[in-house]
């Protein structure tokens, strides 16, 4: 079995995605919704050909809600350093990421 993460780099998928992962730069960011609640958004996936499998796993893995609209991820809560932390084991260089 193969886990989610492993990309076949011999495939054109599999060379698209890791370029994907190298050009994206991801801003993660709280802001305050409806009644004042804290939403984290995530953006600069939209060029990501897993963006939505990505948004499914952080709200599997932090037990939040959370949607994947328009090229932006946002999930119910602050969850920025645990996004960040999440993104970086996808394989998502360190440098590419910024948390305001």
């Amino acid at each position: 079995m193969v886990s989610e993460s492993y990309y076949d780099t011999g495939s054109i998928n599999g060379f698209l995605q890791e370029l994907d992962k190298e050009k994206a730069k991801i801003i993660i960011s709280k802001e305050f919704r409806k009644f004042k609640k804290p939403t984290t958004v995530i953006n600069g996936l939209e060029n990501m050909t897993d963006a939505a499998s990505i948004a499914r796993e952080l709200k599997i893995k932090l037990g939040t809600g959370g949607t994947y609209k328009n090229g932006l991820v946002m999930l119910q809560g602050d969850h920025r350093n645990a996004v960040r932390e999440m993104l970086i084991t996808k394989g998502i260089n360190e440098n590419l990421i910024e948390v305001r």
